[in-house]
Parts: C-alpha cells; structure tokens; sequence
C-alpha cells in the first residue's frame, strides 16, 4: 500500500466516522467503507509516469531535465502535470522552428531544428505551462474551467462539442484522464499546449480573417498601442512576519468583447467606413444636453467629436471601442461568478468599461453569457417574499451574447471574447438594465484581483503559492491573501502597516458572504476605496457585512467624497458598531439596535419589520443566497446577515470615494466588507411596487 492510498482511507475513514476516529481502531470504520470507491495507486510519482514511458514522454521529460523539474516531480507534493507525447513535442518544435509570421524573433529563438535547439528559457517557458502547483481533476474540467500555471499564465479547459473529450486552451485533446500518481495527477495531451506571446490587440490584428473591421478600429484609435500592460512591482513594501501569503508582482491586462466581421456584417456594417457611421450615429447625440443618456459627458459638457481624429477619447470610434474594453483579464468562465447563489436567481455581474464611468451588466440566462439585458420592473415585485409575477417581468432587451469558451482567444495580457452582435452604452443601458439595484461584490471593484486570479481562488491554491503555510494575525488565520498598499488602483490605504488588508475567497468555507468570500481589515485601518459608477440618480448606498460578537469585529465611521483626497471626504450618519449581533430570541422582540427578528415566524413574513429597519438604517440580508453552500438557510434567515444603509443622496455619474475609519483604539479588531448595494429611488421608493427580498 503507497503513502497515498494510506492518506485517501484516512481522509475517508474521518470524513465517514468523524472524531470517533480518534477514538476507535480504524478497522472499526473501514467496515463502513465501499471498496470498490476507492482509487487503486501504482506507487509512481508523476517523474516515475513518464521514465516508465519513455516510448511517449522522453521528449517531454527531456525538456523537464533541462530546467530541473524531473527532480522536483519525482518528490513529495501535489502538483497536475499535463504530458503531451513525443509526437506532439516534435510537432511543435517544428512549429516553432518554420514560423514565418514572427519575422523578428527568427525560429523563435531556437538555435536548430529539434530538442537541442530549444533554448533553456522556451524549456522552462514550456515546461511550466503544463504543470499546476494543485490537483485538478478532470471532473471540475469539464464545465469549463480557469486554472493558473506554474509559469503564472492561466489555461483554459472546455469540452469538445462533437467527442466530448476535454480541451485545454482550445487545441490540446486529453485523451488519457486522471492518473493518479503518488505527487498528483497526470493527464496525457495529444498536443502542446499553445501560449500566445502576442499582446491582446496583436491577437486581433493578426486575424483579419476574423477581425478585420475591429483591427482596423483599434488601429486608427491608437488603442492597438496602448493595451500593453502586463505588469506592476510598483507597490508598497510591508512585513510580512504573520506569514500569509504576499503578492511579489502584480499582474494587469485587459479583456476585449468583440465582434467579428460576420457579426457585423449582419448588422450592415461591412467596412471601417461603416463602422464609423454607426459609432457616429449611436454615440454623436450622447451628450445632447435634452435627450442625452451620457450623464457623465452631459454634466460635464463634453463635446462629441465626429471627425477624423480617431485618437480623441471623446471621438465616437474611439467611444464605441472603450466600452468594449476592461482593464482586466477575465476569462470567460469567470465572467459571472456562482457560490451560493439559489437556482431561482439571475446570476449577475457588473464591471466597469474603459468608456469612462460606465458599467456594463452581464448576467447568465439558461447557460448563455448576455451583457446588458433588460427586464421590466427588476429588483421589484408584486408578491411577498417572492420574485414576482412573470407580467411584471417582461424582458424589453435580450442583451448581447458572448460566445462560449470554445470561441474565447487567451493573448499574453488578456482574454478576447466574441459576440453575437453589436454592442453599445446606449440609452437601454442606464435608463434600462443598470436601472435597477446593483448588488456589487467586493472583488469586483478590484480588476487586480481578476488580473492576478485571486476572486474565487481555492485556499490550496493560496496555500501553493504560500508555500503550504497558513498566516495568523490575532484571531484571523487561515489562506488569506495579503494585499500590499498601491496593489489595487481603486483603493488608498492611509495609514501604513496600521492597515492590514486580507482577502478570504471562501470557497472551501460555509461562511455566510455573497458569492463566499470577503475582504477584512486588521489594525487602526484607516482606507478608501473607490466607488463603482453608476447612472445619474438618487441612491441608497448600502454596504453588506456580517457581524460578529466577542469583540472580533470593531467600530467604524464612514465618509465618502468626490476623491481620496481626505479633505474632501464628509462623515456618513454615525458609526457603525460591526461587534452588535441581533439576538435570534424565540419571543420575536426586535432587536434593539437593528429591529432584527426571525421574520419566519411573523405572519406576514416580515414586511412590517423590515419597515422598521429601515427606519433604524439597517436591512436582513438578502434571500438572493445562502448561508454556505446547499445549506437552504438563506442570509436573510442569519441575524448576523445586515446590511446598513449609509447613504440616501443624488450621485452624479463620476468619481466617488467611501472611506472606512476605525474609532477604536485597539489593534486587534477585524473590519468585514462583502458587498455594495447602489438601490435607485424608483426601486426602495416604488409606488406600485415593492423592493423584492432578494
């Protein structure tokens, strides 16, 4: 019997008998076991797999050698290593080795033709784009996954529509799934796996077979140059004895949504020239001071250029290609996140476009990705406790569709997604689908967390890349991420080291959060973060978090101010006391402080008290998820679940900044940030309907 075998019966012998384990002889739990579940081991590690094969790996192995990984490989860990075959190594050489579209890299930096003439650094370049510092097995490939390479470059996976078999990055087959080894798992490939070295707008300018038009766009923009970053070291240094891990660098990129030429073709468009006619026609009356839906270019009396300098921002071509844009990667699986969302939901994500203070709004309707889609009367009902009637919600815009994953194009700084037509922010989008409450996860403000594949991020993961260590500061430990000041652009930490900011993906944890994870502050913290744009409006602004008792979580104020400049920051009604958890009594008194009680034990499912909430600033949390994942108890049921409305006030669509200010004085408590909500008047203020609980 291997170590590994013997590891698996424990982890099932404690996951059947639980701390009986500890008590009981293990025979006395393996009766319990079914056998014929268990994995059968061959005693090799993945370097034992391919020496044993050399008839199919040698040439794989040979490149792992070069650069010392058949040592690592051949040890203790958990690593998935992706091998493909002589066949496909030499395939790929060959490549490599004839290309004539890379006219300034000759061969690709090989110095001849086969295994000799790789260099060392297209060996290591190679070698660690197939290993991953995880397991992962082929059961979670198959819906489309994202998962990040030890070279620190993602690969897609997808199933093929026609065999059904998994593909990595769209050309590399798996044709022999899960061997399980004794360091991990080894999946065989019937092709290396393609990264691309040409930056985001190379990937579509090298296509005109496909992107034509769009090339064309981006070049006459100048945005073909200016879609060029890839990295960032430029943060603060920070000490880092409490031992979690700590980003080194930090990634940056982009994704671009955009229509091929068949797409435009079906709209008419069938040449640049007609291209500018259309950006002209939809963005030329944006602005207009009576009809325009462009607040932030209406309020501020921008003028719309329909000329020729295609390099102005405020040009329509240009306008039309920025709100195609983010400045972040984002594949396409992780485009709109699930955790603990209830199957009754829209699942839906809102993102900040280049285009400058606009969103767009991408949800997942029957398995498809649509940006911008529109339903009458979202966010409100005409039912207790329920989404409402199918009358009320009628879709007035079906939204734009983004092609599925098999479709997606990964360049080294970011991910292409096409669409099924054309897209616009016009007035559909801010009068329309962003009308509505915009519930807005706290990783999302971030684009450095999608970036650097941080939101969602399994906590072996965190662990791989800590080392296999676990860091503690006071009462907070576990596999969170530590986030260095100037790491994200959207937040200001003002105060140094008294600032200790965390990120907790939560997917292993059944913590009560929206979508699972959560951000958390350690120390005096004293920051702010920048506030998504919304459409011109009156607002309540909430802010969602659990409460915690025994002093684990602290007191805070808020202010908020038109940038993170602390002079122009005003305070927000009185601080906010995160250690005052509801009492779940079982007389229904309310709360005290938040006028919480179990609102499933009143009669009329708690429309009066949330009434009286509200009065007091406080709301349940939503029914829209639940308290970990399947658990049936939804956040609205938690009386640790609130969500504190700390703002009813006009936005103008622009910059604003919410800062958050500890009033202890103590080091040791812990702020808690889930999610934002941004409810527009017509919604909490409805006079014929009401706010859904969801």
């Amino acid at each position: 019997m291997t170590i590994k075998s013997i590891k698996h019966i424990l982890a099932t012998c404690w996951l059947y008998c639980g701390t009986a384990a500890v008590l009981a002889p293990l025979s006395s739990c393996k009766e319990d076991i079914d056998e014929s579940n268990l994995y059968t081991f061959t005693g090799e590690t993945i370097e034992d797999y391919l020496v044993n094969r050399s008839d199919r790996f040698s040439s794989f192995n040979y490149i792992l050698s070069r650069i010392g990984y058949d040592k690592i490989l051949s040890a203790y860990g958990t690593y998935t290593c992706f091998a493909p075959t002589n066949e496909a190594v030499a395939e790929y050489i060959d490549s490599l080795y004839d290309d004539t579209v890379n006219k300034n890299f000759v061969h690709n930096g090989m110095t001849q033709r086969g295994l000799e003439g790789l260099t060392d650094s297209l060996c290591k370049d190679i070698a660690l784009y197939h290993l991953l510092s995880t397991e992962v097995m082929g059961v979670n490939m198959g819906n489309g996954m994202t998962v990040k390479t030890m070279l620190g470059r993602d690969i897609n996976t997808s199933i093929d529509p026609t065999t059904g078999e998994v593909v990595v990055s769209r050309h590399s087959t798996i044709t022999s799934l899960d061997n399980e080894l004794e360091n991990g798992v080894l999946h065989e490939i019937d092709c290396v796996i393609r990264r691309s070295n040409m930056l985001i707008t190379g990937e579509i300018t090298n296509r005109p077979e496909t992107f034509k038009i769009f090339g064309q766009a981006l070049q006459l923009t100048g945005l073909v140059d200016s879609l060029s970053a890839q990295m960032n070291t430029d943060f603060d240094p920070v000490d880092n004895r409490r031992g979690f891990y700590l980003p080194e660098r930090c990634e940056m990129g982009y994704t671009i949504f955009a229509e091929p030429d068949a797409t435009l073709a079906a709209r008419g468009i069938n040449s640049i020239e007609d291209l500018k006619a259309y950006a002209d026609s939809v963005y030329g009356p944006c602005a207009d001071q009576e009809t325009g839906w462009y607040d932030y270019a209406r309020t501020n009396h921008i003028k719309i250029k329909t000329d020729d300098d295609y390099t102005d921002p405020w040009n329509t071509l240009s306008m039309y290609l920025r709100y195609h844009i983010l400045k972040f990667k984002l594949p396409y699986d992780k485009i709109v996140n699930s955790h603990n969302q209830i199957s009754k939901v829209t699942l839906v994500e809102y993102y900040e476009t280049m285009l400058p203070y606009t969103l767009m709004k991408i949800t997942r309707n029957s398995g498809k990705l649509m940006i911008n889609r529109w339903q009458a009367n979202s966010s409100l009902t005409d039912m207790v406790a329920e989404l409402g009637s199918a009358a009320m919600h009628s879709v007035l815009f079906e939204g734009i569709e983004i092609k599925g994953i098999s479709s997606q194009i990964a360049a080294a700084n970011g991910y292409i997604h096409q669409l099924a037509n054309t897209l616009v922010y016009d007035q559909k989008v801010p009068h329309g689908a962003l009308n509505e409450r915009l519930r807005i996860d706290d990783a999302s403000f971030f684009g450095e967390m999608m970036s650097n594949s941080f939101r969602r991020i399994t906590d072996s993961e965190v662990n791989a890349l800590n080392g296999g260590k676990t860091g503690t500061d006071g009462d907070l430990s576990g596999s969170y991420i530590r986030i260095p000041p100037r790491f994200f652009e959207n937040l200001v930490i003002y105060n140094g080291d008294d600032t200790r900011l965390y990120y907790l993906s939560g997917q292993n944890s059944g913590w009560s959060n929206y979508q699972g994870d959560e951000f958390n502050c350690k120390g005096n913290y004293d920051f702010a973060l920048r506030l998504p744009p919304v459409p011109e409006g009156t607002y309540e602004l909430r802010i969602g978090y659990t409460a915690e008792g025994n002093e684990q979580r602290g007191m805070l104020q808020f202010y908020i101010g038109n940038s993170s400049d602390l002079t122009t920051m005003k305070a927000l009604d009185i601080p906010l006391d995160m250690r005052h958890v509801p009492n779940n009594n079982a007389n229904l008194d309310p709360d005290v402080i938040t006028g919480w009680c179990d609102w499933q034990k009143l009669d009329d499912k708690g429309i009066e008290t949330d009434a009286n909430m509200r009065n007091l600033g406080y709301m349940r949390g939503p029914l829209y998820y639940t308290v970990g994942v399947n658990s049936g108890n939804y956040a609205r049921n938690n009386p640790k679940d609130l969500r504190r409305i700390i703002a009813k006030q006009e936005f103008k669509q622009g910059e604003y900044w919410l800062r958050f200010k500890s009033v202890l004085e103590q080091d040791h408590h812990q702020f808690h940030l889930d999610y934002i909500e941004f409810c527009p008047e017509n919604v909490y203020n409805n006079t014929r309907y009401v706010e859904d609980m969801y």
